[in-house]
Order: C-alpha cells, then structure tokens, then sequence
C-alpha cells in the first residue's frame, strides 16, 4: 500500500490542491482488518511510535492473529500485560519472541531501527518499580530511542540519585517511575531543565491505595512542568516521551 507523505499532504492542503476530506480518506488508508482487531500501520508515520499490543483483555486466539500481520507488515512487536499462559502460547509459535515477566510483555525485534534523535533516562524510586521502568523502556527502543535505566534512585537514600548526576544533565526526556509517597519526580523535576514524565505504581502499603496516593502527590508536585501520566503505565510514558523526543528534529 502506498505510504502517505504526512507533511507534503498537508501543504497540498494549504496551498488548496487538495480539499481536507480528500486529505483525511487518504491518512486514514493503510489499515488492516485482523479478525477481532483493525490494525493502524499509518500510526508511525502520525505519530512517532508503530502500532502496538495491549494485550490484557485478548484472548490468546486474537493475540495470534495480530502478531504475525504485524510481522508481515514489517514492523515491530510490542505485546503490553501478557500473562505467562499467553506468553507460552506465544513462544510456541514465535521462538523468537523475547517475554519478561517483570514487564509483562512480548516483545519482537526489527533487526535493524531508525534511531530517532535524542536520549531518554528511566528512573525508578524502588527495585519494585522495575517492571514498570521495563514496560517503558522496550516501547522506546522498539522505536529507536537511545535509552539509560538507572533503578533503585528513590527519595529514601537521596545520595543514590545524586550519582547519576551526570545522566540526569545529558538527557533529553527523563522518566520517573515511583510508588509509595510519589516523591522522586519532583526532586528530579527541581534539578533538571528536560521534560520530565512521572509515572505513579501501585508499589505500597496500605494508606498508598495502589498508587493513588503517589498519583496525587505527583500531580501536586511543586516542581512547575512535571507531566504525569496513568497508574503502573510505563507504555504511555514512553510514548510521551517519543512524541517529545521528535520535535528535536
């Protein structure tokens, strides 16, 4: 299928070549029905990141239809929330896919990626925000970004992060996983002139209620700019993270 020229095709619609509903059929174009699921292949191109898996919810049938016309289609796999049954069954049919289960994700690599420009720094506040951190950091390398993980930097042994000073000045993105309190992104927040996402996890006891103590300690953050995004969603950081990343270019 014809790939779309996204800017040449809006300034065909600036200079009145083309009318806006003629422009909207044809982004819309490259879509593939897969069973139970419509496949977007245009959304690189619109924006920054391919098409990828959320796979809570899927059945394992539905998930082994989506992959292989991924595949076919010449792009990355990215499966988010696989469970270890469904990674089985997965693994069995593409030996080549990698599973974390830390992350809970499926992933197949391109053998070769168009590195995007720019470096993104993940931090997490505890060893048990990991998972999270790792979500995050393979949906920016499947989409060509130069990642740095630096785990285990909370607010409880500030001296830890205080060493990965010369990290936190290069990057270009930094995102900041943390549970209990949610403290570690406005401390990050208050030393660095980048963006900064913050991602809330449901690490904690009681009084942290799955995360939505750290969510609203986050989005109070004193530290002006701090972006936030869902509980546990390391996927969606990323994907912040990627859309900032290209107005480098």
């Amino acid at each position: 299928m014809e790939q779309i020229d996204l800017q040449q095709l809006l300034e065909q619609v600036q200079q009145g070549k083309i009318d806006v509903v003629s422009a909207i059929s044809r982004v819309g174009g490259n879509i593939k029905d897969c069973g139970s699921a419509r496949l977007d292949f245009d959304r690189e191109q619109r924006c920054g990141f391919p098409e990828f898996i959320y796979g809570a919810g899927k059945s394992i049938e539905q998930l082994l239809e989506i992959i292989p016309a991924i595949i076919a289609n010449n792009q990355p796999v990215l499966a988010t929330r696989i469970d270890a049954e469904k990674a089985a069954a997965i693994l069995e049919q593409h030996p080549e896919a990698e599973y974390d289960s830390r992350a809970k994700t499926i992933i197949i690599r391109k053998k070769s990626l168009p590195q995007k420009t720019g470096k993104l720094l993940i931090l997490t506040a505890g060893t048990s925000d990991l998972g999270v951190a790792l979500e995050a950091q393979y949906t920016a390398e499947l989409c060509g970004v130069t990642t740095e993980l630096v785990a285990d930097a909370g607010v409880a042994g500030l001296h830890r992060l205080l060493t990965a000073t010369n990290q936190l000045q290069e990057a270009d993105v930094i995102i900041v996983v943390a549970g209990m309190e949610g403290a570690l992104p406005s401390v990050v927040g208050g030393l660095v002139k980048c963006p900064v996402i913050a991602v809330p996890t449901s690490v904690g006891y009681g009084a942290a209620l799955n995360g939505f103590t750290a969510l609203l300690g986050m989005l109070t953050s004193c530290a002006s700019g701090v972006s936030v995004v869902n509980i546990d969603n390391g996927f969606g950081a990323a994907c912040a993270a990627i859309r900032m990343l290209g107005l480098k270019r």
